[in-house]
């Protein structure tokens, strides 16, 4: 048996394993670690003599993995987001933002979700996880909009949608996977996620709007705020702002060099907000809070990491990427049907599996497959059949891909951030929260459409970087 045949085979194992719920990091690693030891065993001619040879390569073939790749400090960047993020709550920043973004915005139909809406995206800026931004706007900003009136599930729906702006505004989480996993630059990575992440904001709020002036009863206004009243609000939430424009400083300067690395830009934004929290009366408890909180997402993540990179070595050896670039190239199809179609093969994948899993289950063979479609990563834009060059077709399908994973978040049966606000709130079940994200469905496949026509959207700010 041959080493595609073997790949495919171990492939398809995996995909079973995940499918009857074993978790994507012990599936991965289970998977890769076989699949090693069956290509060495099948170099020495299948011999049962020569299988105890084969399995000590495979594991010290595995074992080197998790050191070598996780040792990266572009990976530090991981927790020190995460950490901004659950300071900020404990800080009581992310209800300053919230109660800002109501006061300047309630007065509209379906104001007070908009402001759920934009409060998210501002709260993004400073948390590269969205599930915690679910779970925080859960407590905060449901019981406001139950409290006058609104339809329980359309606010479930908001929070759990609205949470998914921090997969694509920087600080995130899955762009810096992302980056690493198809080595490119994390700083651009970062940039480009910035308009997407606030287009993607912008056609919640529209949609928003719409339902609420069509069925008025869903979502009503609020109005009484003074001008006063919303001016007062601001000098609370401007910590939020001044991290952000720290964070994007450090990755990219536009009056001249950039002051660090995205690594420090997190670590020094980190100190930031600690600061903020400690001036505002943050308690013992409430820091260990946040540093458990952190701790446990950043081990979650990292444990899925090592598991999927056993895996990808595997993959390696076994070329079923190269394999897989080839035969996609080889296709009598246009380059924009066959990117579409990946792109639905992640809606359909999402729906089973979480979205740091899937990209790193998937990215290491279907990220060859699209540069090959580009013309190879080093190809001219003139000659690009996406018309850009290599490295901005590997950040505007990081962009698409992050997307997709943003949309796997709301898609039943296992859209994560809707097991967390149902989890969050007790009188809303999973179902009410999946009704409610239906809407939004609809607004995330405009955004991918346009995003897809228009890939100037994503790649404008990162071009500007050089």
């Amino acid at each position: 048996m041959d080493p595609i045949e073997i790949g495919l085979w171990v492939s398809g194992g995996l995909l079973l394993m995940v499918v009857l719920g074993m978790r994507v990091a012990f599936a991965a690693a289970m998977a890769g670690l076989v699949g090693l030891i069956w290509i060495f065993w099948s170099k020495k001619g299948m011999q049962w003599s020569e299988l105890d040879w084969a399995l000590t390569v495979a594991i010290k073939t595995a074992g080197q993995v998790p050191h070598s790749k996780v040792s990266s400090q572009t990976l530090s960047l991981i927790p020190t987001f995460i950490l901004i993020g659950f300071l900020a709550y404990y800080a009581g920043l992310t209800r300053a933002l919230f109660e800002a973004a109501k006061r300047w915005i309630a007065w509209l139909p379906g104001g007070l979700a908009v402001s759920t809406v934009f409060a998210t995206a501002g709260f993004a800026a400073v948390s590269g996880a969205s599930v915690a931004t679910a779970a925080v706007f859960a407590r905060i900003a449901i019981p406001e909009m139950l409290a006058i009136g609104y339809n329980k599930k359309f606010a479930a729906g908001v929070v759990a949608a609205g949470g998914t702006l921090a997969s694509l505004i920087p600080p995130s989480a899955i762009l810096v996977i992302y980056a690493i996993i198809v080595e490119q630059d994390v700083g651009k990575l970062l940039l480009a996620g910035f308009i997407p992440g606030a287009f993607s904001a912008i056609v919640y709020a529209v949609l928003i709007v719409g339902i609420a002036t069509i069925w008025k009863s869903v979502g009503p206004p609020v109005s009484g705020f003074t001008w006063k009243q919303r001016f007062a609000s601001l000098p609370a939430a401007m910590p939020i702002f001044a991290v952000v424009i720290i964070i994007i400083f450090f990755v990219y300067n536009p009056f001249g060099d950039a002051w660090g690395t995205p690594t420090e830009g997190g670590a020094v934004g980190a100190f930031i907000v600690f600061l903020m929290a400690l001036y505002r009366g943050m308690r013992w408890a409430e820091l260990k809070d946040a540093l458990l909180e952190t701790a446990k997402l950043t081990v979650m993540i990292f444990t899925i990491i090592w598991g999927v990179l056993i895996y990808v070595r595997f993959l390696g050896f076994a070329d079923l990427p190269g394999a897989f670039a080839d035969w996609i190239s080889g296709l009598e199809a246009s380059p924009i049907l066959i990117l579409v179609c990946i792109l639905l093969a992640y809606a359909v994948l999402g729906m089973f599996m979480d979205a740091i899993g899937m990209l790193l289950l998937t990215l290491p063979v279907v990220y060859p497959a699209v540069m090959a479609l580009n013309g190879g990563e080093f190809v001219s834009a003139a000659d690009s059949a996406f018309g850009m060059s290599g490295p901005m077709c590997a950040i505007w399908f990081g962009i698409l891909v992050v997307k997709m994973a943003e949309f796997c978040l709301i898609t039943p049966p296992i859209g994560l951030n809707c097991f967390v606000v149902a989890g969050v709130r007790p009188d809303l079940s999973v179902q009410d929260v999946f009704k409610g994200v239906t809407p939004f469905f609809i607004a995330d496949a405009v955004t991918i459409a346009l995003l897809v026509a228009f890939p100037s959207i994503v790649l404008w700010l990162p071009s500007l970087a050089g």
